[in-house]
């Protein structure tokens, strides 16, 4: 197995996971210096690969932005791009929110699934507490090869698409709610007791990870059907 990786001392960046994996390595820039997240954006840049950042406030984005061309920033997703490949996008991924404050990480998802190659279809505000909302876009939904289900409160989305659909669905618990639902918690153990078969659940608020897979699971749909 090629182990190569660019050394910054700070950081030791995977420059082989495209090749390895599939997809390449992405920047959760969250807790990173403005230097540090220009060194790295500059290494993969050097080195011909596309480049995903995560958790990136506006101030990152600017500093960016001076730095190099072609950087696109989605203010609700808090997600950077900087495209130097074509993406070639397959498939279809259909993303859902139990109400409108769950965009935030539903557009993280988005983002992610878009960049490592999966078109998208979104379906906002279709929650519990107007279920013919999600009535009305059921059959549109169904045509989706995976579908991800982001909800805060008591997270109830998840459960209730996963017992309308023949396809994977991916459940994203959100920190959005009032104070019994901790953060997310309550909305997180809702869907981890779900007794809808074939709902996976990933952590509080992770929309990348949820993307990540999604587009792992679209893809391989895509090719079994070549």
């Amino acid at each position: 197995m090629d182990n190569k990786y660019v050394d910054l001392d700070f950081a030791k960046l995977d420059i082989e996971r495209q090749k390895r994996r599939g997809c390449s390595e992405a920047v959760f820039c969250e807790c990173k210096t403005d230097e540090q997240l220009i060194k790295i954006f500059q290494e993969f840049k050097n080195n011909g690969q596309n480049v995903l950042g995560t958790r990136a406030s506006a101030k990152q984005a600017e500093i960016l932005k001076r730095e190099f061309e072609n950087i696109n920033y989605n203010e609700r997703a808090k997600v950077l791009t900087l495209i130097q490949k074509p993406i070639k996008k397959v498939g279809e991924i259909a993303i859902c929110t139990g109400g409108t404050g769950d965009i935030p990480v539903a557009e993280e998802a988005a983002e992610t699934a878009e960049f490592y190659g999966s078109n998208v279809k979104k379906y906002y505000d279709i929650g519990v507490a107007g279920i013919h909302r999600l009535f009305d876009k059921i059959d549109d939904i169904r045509k989706a090869n995976v579908i991800i289900a982001v909800a805060g409160m008591e997270g109830a989305l998840g459960g209730i698409l996963t017992g309308l659909v023949d396809v994977p669905v991916i459940a994203v618990p959100t920190s959005i709610g009032y104070g019994s639902s901790f953060k997310g918690i309550s909305a997180l153990l809702t869907m981890l007791n779900s007794c809808a078969e074939g709902m996976t659940v990933v952590n509080i608020d992770n929309g990348f990870n949820a993307g990540y897979s999604a587009n792992q699971i679209n893809t391989m749909v895509v090719k079994g059907k070549k």
